[in-house]
């Protein structure tokens, strides 16, 4: 039988391995497994940085894996306890980023200041519970290749941000935007798209 399934047949096992990775009510895995442990299962591309002062909440149970060139920038937050996270060839992670995976960053990429893009929800079915006792739920961001990320933008689970599009500062991103498109607001809104018959940048009627 494999490990995974050995563990998920054996709840006690599994509360002590969880419990030897991850201290009681935390989040952060303990300093052994940032700093021994995960070196042997998480992928740095040749020139890969990670910057000081970067919170890595990085777990073996999750891969994380960064691609040729690309950098993480100081007090940035990463997290793949629920879900795994990428960050593609010379793409950037900037200052006081937080990525809590799922989250799939392609080649090419720019996130500025202070963005969060989060994979994880938190459910909220029952009213008469508190919600930190309703568990949670995941779906993918994903950004794809040469798209540029403004600062303080948010990008929510599940959605799919088109090749080479640009996200204005400030936006919250709840809703997948196609390739080759500029978005802002609150929620998202495609403002303008480029147009490869007519090669210009073309604005989009907002309803």
């Amino acid at each position: 039988m494999a490990a995974p399934a050995f563990l998920n047949n054996n709840q006690a096992l599994k509360n002590f391995v969880h419990w030897l990775l991850v201290p009681k009510n935390e989040a952060r895995p303990r300093w052994w497994v940032r700093n021994i442990l995960n070196r042997f299962y998480h992928k740095r591309g040749k020139g890969a940085q990670v910057r000081g002062n970067t919170r890595m909440d990085v777990f073996p149970f999750n891969s994380f894996e960064m691609g040729d060139g690309a950098i993480i920038e100081s007090f940035a937050t990463i997290n793949n306890g629920v879900g795994s996270v990428y960050i593609g060839a010379r793409s950037l992670v900037g200052i006081g980023n937080v990525i809590i995976g799922p989250v799939h960053i392609a080649n090419d990429v720019i996130f500025a200041q202070n963005i969060v893009a989060s994979g994880l929800n938190h459910n909220y079915d029952d009213v008469t519970k508190p919600i930190h006792a309703q568990g949670t739920s995941t779906a993918q961001i994903t950004v794809e290749e040469g798209c540029w990320i403004g600062a303080n933008a948010v990008l929510t689970a599940g959605i799919t941000i088109g090749r080479n599009s640009v996200i204005a500062a400030g936006a919250v991103v709840t809703k997948s935007i196609p390739p080759y498109s500029i978005a802002v607001g609150n929620p998202a809104r495609v403002i303008k798209q480029f147009n490869f018959a007519t090669k210009n940048w073309e604005k989009v009627s907002v309803n």
